[in-house]
């Protein structure tokens, strides 16, 4: 796993001498801090939302509810490392901090991308099997189970990472300090690039193709749900393998160009190939993989049925609170009615004038076009 990281560090703190090819720091500077700032700005928000709402889910015994939960956590700790990365990039690649800085923070945004790979198979594999073989999963998809899969799985991610720590740095010239830039291939790295493609990519694509075609299948010969329901998990479904393919293939195709590119060195000899061509692809590839982390929770958690529901209840609840604050306030030198249960139970009906709750659905807040659907 050293030479694994050393793609983007070796070493963290690059010695510019000892390059002699420069790299376009300017070029894709302008598209990448647009681009982290606003997966910022819809991820931060988007995933403390969900972070809160799917672990509701997970105190009701909802085995799906702990993967989102899980993949919601994860997203948020890999945003927090973009507004390091855009002051980075913003400054032309100058690491302004120690190099204990730059390495926790490589360690946290690699290793939530992967951990963030393999929940998202997570997710898929677990809707296939409530899908396909709904009777047959019910004694095997539990909670404890689905913590189990997420702890392990973390912890192979995080302990393979580690090595990452005790990597040799090299000298930074004129002051001028780089982090996770990418260095010249050897034969280990390359091997490396090689698994990154195979098992942090292909493999999951596989995955998810493969789950999500199983339950179109499946819902499709259905003859118990809608049309629109069966277009909704088809829509779904083709959303879901889209958006791995555009946040992580241009990233690892690059990966795999240049480990197939370490097998013809005559390319490279003085032509400074990588740098003229595909350094700002890279740079502009790895961004597009923070896209998945606020993409995320529109497309898994809230054009959820329950976590509709959540939201709907919720906005409720506000409604009530803000009908009865009203109705406190202008009855201060007033004796309190009794409240009845209708009050209490927003979905109980009652006679008279529409309760707060039916207001609130009469303006359209509680319809679909709430959360709408994917």
């Amino acid at each position: 796993m050293h030479e694994l990281l050393e793609t983007e560090t070796a070493p963290v703190l690059t010695n510019t001498t000892s390059i002699s090819c420069q790299k376009p720091f300017d070029d894709g500077r302008l598209p990448l801090m647009l681009l982290y700032s606003g997966v910022l700005a819809v991820g931060l928000p988007a995933n403390f939302l969900t972070l809160y709402l799917t672990w509701l889910q997970v105190r009701r015994s909802n085995v799906l509810g702990v993967y989102l939960w899980s993949l919601s956590l994860c997203d948020l700790t890999y945003l927090c490392t973009l507004p390091l990365w855009t002051l980075y990039v913003s400054a032309g690649h100058v690491w302004p901090w120690s190099s204990v800085a730059c390495k926790l923070t490589g360690y946290i945004f690699f290793t939530n991308m992967y951990i963030s790979i393999f929940l998202l198979c997570c997710v898929s594999c677990d809707r296939y099997v409530a899908v396909v073989y709904s009777v047959e999963s019910r004694g095997l998809r539990c909670r404890r189970h689905a913590f189990l899969i997420v702890v392990t799985m973390v912890l192979l991610v995080a302990v393979g990472h580690v090595p990452v720590f005790t990597m040799r740095e090299g000298e930074a010239t004129q002051g001028q300090r780089r982090c996770f830039e990418p260095s010249q291939s050897s034969a280990t790295v390359t091997g490396f690039n090689y698994a990154r493609f195979v098992v942090g990519f292909l493999i999951p694509l596989l995955v998810l193709v493969a789950t999500n075609r199983g339950i179109l299948v499946n819902v499709q010969s259905s003859t118990g749900l809608r049309r629109e329901q069966k277009e909704r998990v088809r829509w779904l479904a083709m959303a879901v393998v889209f958006l791995f393919l555009v946040c992580f293939a241009p990233y690892h195709l690059i990966l795999l160009v240049r480990a197939i590119l370490f097998h013809f060195p005559r390319l490279e000899d003085g032509t400074c190939l990588f740098e003229t061509t595909v350094y700002t692809p890279y740079t502009i590839s790895l961004g597009l993989s923070t896209v998945n982390s606020a993409v995320n929770p529109i497309l898994y958690v809230l054009s959820s049925d329950n976590i509709r529901k959540e939201l709907r209840r919720g906005l409720a609840g506000l409604c009530d609170r803000a009908h009865l604050r009203t109705r406190s306030d202008s009855s201060q030198n007033k004796i309190q009615p009794t409240r009845n249960s209708s009050e209490l139970n927003p979905g109980t009906k009652m006679d008279g004038p529409p309760g707060p709750a039916e207001t609130c659905r009469q303006a359209g807040l509680d319809s679909e076009v709430l959360v709408p659907p994917v």
